[in-house]
């Protein structure tokens, strides 16, 4: 078993119990392990938003596409959540205003919501940042700035948000 789906066996999450139609939420900062994740563990339908930038944009990278990949991205989960399939939305969600727009989403459909935390120390997002191609480097302050906000978004705090479970999510170093 590898190490992102000992993650999910640890917090006793399998993709196989997950309730369909169920939206798994990213929460963490650039470099976190968040892709790395989705690719690791068998999640079919994943909505990426750098994924949609490369698409729209031609670089997933160019935060100045952000906006269209966004509206994208809600039209993707509407059709997603409609349809009863769960789903794994790979984008940081950093902010609190972003994930009530998302658990907003999920509730409307009559769909659960979890958030799954990723907060290596900050010095290792750093390193992994270093290691990405030179257009899907965070700047080191957008990246401080991100870590800040999601060790505020404590499980605790998630669930009160409304999401239907919170848990975080430890990848290797």
């Amino acid at each position: 078993m590898d190490d992102a789906m000992l993650a999910l066996a640890g917090i006793g999450l399998g993709i196989d119990s997950v309730e369909p139609g169920t939206l798994l939420v990213a929460v963490g900062p650039g470099a976190s392990g968040k892709s790395t994740f989705a690719a690791e563990t068998g999640i079919v339908t994943v909505v990426c938003l750098d994924s949609l930038r490369e698409r729209i944009g031609g670089d997933a990278g160019d935060q100045a596409v952000t906006p269209a990949a966004v509206v994208e991205q809600n039209i993707l989960l509407e059709k997603y959540l409609s349809e009863g399939t769960t789903l794994y939305l790979d984008s940081t969600n950093v902010e609190a205003r972003v994930r009530a727009e998302l658990v907003e989403q999920a509730h409307r459909h009559g769909r659960p919501a979890i958030a799954l935390r990723f907060l290596p120390h900050l010095d290792t997002c750093r390193a992994r940042n270093r290691t990405r191609p030179t257009n899907r480097r965070v700047p080191d302050d957008v990246l401080a700035w991100q870590h800040s906000l999601a060790l505020a978004a404590t499980p605790k705090a998630l669930l009160s948000e409304g999401f239907t479970a919170a848990h975080d999510i430890v990848t290797p170093l």
